[in-house]
């Protein structure tokens, strides 16, 4: 049949087919991991803009937090950011165990990392649940809801990327040394969403 492919039939063969794969790749590169980039440089201008709205609230403002609001908790939220960026540190082995073909090393470090975001927000909901002011009590309430809810929906996508990425792992083959643009996309992003709780838990608890 006009167009079809000749079947493998020696090492030969295997040996030329495997160089048209190398130069088809070396021809069109993974930009994969590129895209990604963008992805997370276009979120990142999303968070600039809450960054910036709320210094610009804080800067206007007479007294800030207002006058009348409860001081929040400084305890939990230091715990939740200890677990968290240490979590940059976990993920990160996930990614250098799997680029030297240690599937199970990695598999055992991305359910870690689950784990501790998992509890980063429950941590979250448990600190929600017993701020003493709502989303309307006043400006400095609207903005805190806004910046840490809109980071937990991030905290949660990338649970949700990490989980995939282990259920991957299931399938034999799927994760190599040379096959981990999963692991290293959740990777990246993970440290995207640690890096913005910093500037958050800097803005919001410290400053």
């Amino acid at each position: 049949m006009q167009g079809s492919i000749a079947p493998v039939t020696n090492a030969n063969d295997a040996a030329i087919v495997d160089h048209a794969v190398e130069v088809g790749h070396a021809e069109h590169p993974d930009l994969r991991i590129f895209g990604l980039i963008v992805f997370l440089v276009s979120e990142g201008m999303l968070f600039f803009g809450l960054f910036a709205a709320y210094l610009t609230f804080r800067s206007v403002a007479t007294s800030w937090p207002p006058e009348g609001t409860p001081e929040l908790e400084l305890l939990l939220p230091a715990i939740n950011t200890i677990i968290l960026v240490s979590s940059s540190f976990v993920i990160h082995q996930a990614d250098h165990a799997i680029k030297e073909n240690k599937v199970k090393a990695a598999q055992l470090w991305f359910l870690a990392t689950f784990i501790m975001g998992a509890i980063f927000i429950a941590g979250q909901i448990y600190e929600y649940q017993h701020l003493e002011f709502g989303l309307t009590t006043n400006l400095f309430a609207s903005t805190f809801y806004v910046l840490t809810g809109f980071h937990g929906l991030h905290v949660i996508i990338g649970l949700t990327l990490i989980a995939s990425v282990l259920v991957r792992s299931l399938k034999t083959g799927h994760y190599s040394s040379t096959s981990h643009f999963g692991i290293e996309a959740a990777s990246v992003y993970w440290h995207f969403v640690d890096i913005v709780w910093i500037v958050l838990f800097l803005l919001l608890y410290i400053l």
